[in-house]
């Protein structure tokens, strides 16, 4: 039987959640999404929390709630999803590529510091927690405050990570979270921004939703005429969403610990092998959003085929940004530009990582990469 890539944890609490917005008033934005959003920055320990469509729609609304745009640069790792970079481009800004660690994928301070010192047009870093292990966000905050940049976390791999004390969205001006279809806590489609910023979360709640001044639940209790404070977007999370979310945020503890001892597992038994994969930094709780091995030099499309002939599902994530054709034919990136990103890129594969992992199925699916790696 074939082990699928990802599974969600969704079962009763969820569809109970989902049939009461049914037999509500609202589905769009209203009670739901305001309890999640009181509740997700409870849990993360930040004053404001905003649910909106996407992570990238986060991302993105926070760039224009901070004025950058055109004769812009931001700071974006190499090696991340698309998105990171696109958002850039939308606000109208250009990004500025920079090389990885090459233990952990993990945007650099001192490699960021060299931008910063000789860019005067960059006003802002997106330092992503890849997979769910945090940067090192104090010395990106200092760095931030030495260079007067603003600091947007990509946290859409990270809503359980921590990493010396802090969390996400703790030392950042804002943190973005993705709730995509494979993510820890999953609704289909959804993100959110965290924020100890006021005037951020006046905007992202205005600009979500075209740039008017009164939600459609502020609309329902009593109606008043809205006016619109600038041309918004449409980036909302609706109730359904929110409801699909709670119950998991209730549990979201208890479903990272069975992820954690399946990642421990795996590096146990990669260790042994001599298989590669991400280093994990003293003093990191990390997300164990996805776990990563990496093939042979020249091998990895021939481990990708055979362990799906295996039945096992795997995906890539990722391939290094800069060398999408977008991007080279763009701004003439080229194989070089960012070394480490690219061994990642060219050598990476996600192997299957959720709750509703069997003990059995993770020991098939280590079974499926020792033979591979000792072929």
């Amino acid at each position: 039987m074939k082990i699928e890539f990802y599974r969600h944890s969704l079962g009763e609490a969820e569809k109970r959640a989902v049939a009461e917005v049914l037999d509500s008033v609202f589905l769009t934005t209203g009670p739901k999404t305001a309890q999640f959003e009181e509740e997700f920055a409870r849990y993360l320990g930040v004053r404001h929390c905003v649910g909106l469509s996407s992570c990238t729609a986060g991302l993105f609304l926070v760039l224009k709630g901070w004025g950058i745009g055109p004769g812009d640069r931001v700071v974006v790792p190499a090696m991340t999803f698309i998105a990171t970079a696109n958002v850039v481009l939308h606000a109208g800004a250009e990004p500025v590529f920079c090389d990885v660690d090459r233990e952990t994928g993990l945007l650099e301070p001192a490699v960021v510091e060299e931008v910063l010192a000789r860019d005067s047009l960059v006003k802002a870093v997106i330092p992503v927690h890849l997979y769910g292990q945090m940067v090192e966000m104090r010395a990106f905050r200092a760095l931030a405050d030495r260079y007067g940049i603003r600091l947007l976390e990509d946290a859409a791999h990270c809503i359980e990570g921590m990493r010396d004390g802090v969390r996400p969205g703790g030392l950042g001006d804002a943190a973005a979270f993705s709730f995509y279809a494979t993510k820890n806590l999953a609704c289909g489609e959804g993100g959110a921004v965290a924020t100890d910023d006021e005037a951020l979360r006046d905007y992202l709640a205005v600009g979500r939703l075209h740039g008017m001044t009164k939600s459609a639940a502020d609309r329902h209790r009593h109606y008043r005429h809205w006016d619109m404070d600038f041309p918004g977007y449409k980036a909302n999370m609706c109730d359904i969403q929110a409801a699909l979310l709670l119950p998991q945020l209730a549990r979201v503890e208890r479903l990272w610990e069975r992820r954690e001892a399946i990642a421990r597992r795996y590096e146990e038994a990669f260790t042994e092998a001599g298989v590669e994969f991400p280093k994990t930094l003293p003093g990191v709780k990390h997300a164990r959003h996805l776990f990563t091995v990496l093939a042979p030099e020249g091998r990895r499309d021939e481990w990708l085929a055979r362990l799906q002939e295996a039945g096992i599902g795997v995906v890539v994530n990722y391939r290094a940004v800069h060398l999408r054709r977008f991007y080279r034919e763009r701004f003439g990136c080229r194989e070089g530009d960012f070394p480490n990103a690219e061994r990642i890129g060219d050598r990476t594969l996600s192997i299957p990582l959720y709750p509703a992992l069997t003990d059995e199925e993770v020991e098939r699916v280590i079974e499926a990469v020792k033979r591979l790696a000792g072929a």
